[in-house]
């Protein structure tokens, strides 16, 4: 029997990345998808296509994942379509680095919402379905700077670190409800995002690997996928960081 077989995930800002990765792995573990984007363009159809291509069901919502109201509709959405909502990953995300000092309000308040309260509305929004079935899986993508703090990047770095917390509160929580919480602190992993940095700092970052290489998002999803499952049944309130032994 597969992993996952007959639950149903719904993971926020799936459409590519960590998050594509994470969609599939789960598909091919025989969950159900359910995931958001902001807009549902041709890359959110092209996953949707290959995510059904395993032989699930899947559907994808548009969706601003820091807006309350807009949270909480798509999540009612999501339980009818499905029945039910076993497995929730808060993995949306945006950087917008700079400096504290040049750091605008603006750059704060966008990624704060985006990457820390997204997971405040979804938990908020999907907590009454899984205590009413007395059973959930809940994964925050945190990252390493979360962990351990990156110049340049305060306000992702304290996002992270407080998408840390929010698990392990979460997990305090609920647990007698038999609901998990955990968080996953990816490192470098090879992604659009890191795609576009200079060779020389890719090449810097890699030095800093026991392993010498960037992660790939089934890296991600593998964890994932364990912190999904019943393999992790007595796991909770953890942040497990996969990046290849870098942060020690």
């Amino acid at each position: 029997m597969k992993l996952l077989e007959g639950k149903t995930a719904l993971i926020t800002g799936a459409a590519r990345g960590i998050g594509k990765a994470i969609a599939l792995k789960f598909a091919s573990e025989g969950a159900n998808i359910a995931f958001t984007d902001l807009v549902i363009d041709e890359n959110g159809e092209k996953t949707k296509e290959e995510i059904e291509a395993y032989g699930v069901k899947c559907k994808a919502y548009a969706s601003n994942a820091a807006n309350f109201e807009d949270t909480e509709k798509v999540v009612n959405e999501v339980k009818n379509d499905f029945g039910s909502i076993d497995i929730l990953v808060n993995n949306a995300g945006i950087t917008k680095d700079g400096l504290m000092m040049r750091m605008s309000e603006a750059q704060w308040d966008a990624v704060i919402a985006v990457n820390l309260k997204s997971a405040f509305n979804f938990i908020h929004a999907v907590l009454p379905i899984m205590m009413r079935q007395r059973s959930g899986s809940i994964i925050n993508m945190a990252s390493v700077v979360g962990v351990h703090g990156n110049a340049g990047q305060a306000n992702y770095a304290a996002s992270k670190a407080g998408l840390i917390a929010l698990a392990k509160s979460i997990a305090q929580e609920v647990g007698s409800r038999g609901i998990r919480a955990n968080a996953i602190a990816p490192g470098f992993i090879e992604t659009a995002m890191t795609a576009a940095l200079p060779d020389n700092v890719r090449e810097e970052w890699v030095k800093k690997i026991p392993l010498r290489r960037g992660g790939k998002p089934e890296d991600i999803a593998d964890v994932a996928t364990f912190l999904a499952s019943d393999l992790s049944s007595y796991v909770s309130g953890q942040v497990i960081q996969v990046d290849g032994g870098m942060n020690m």
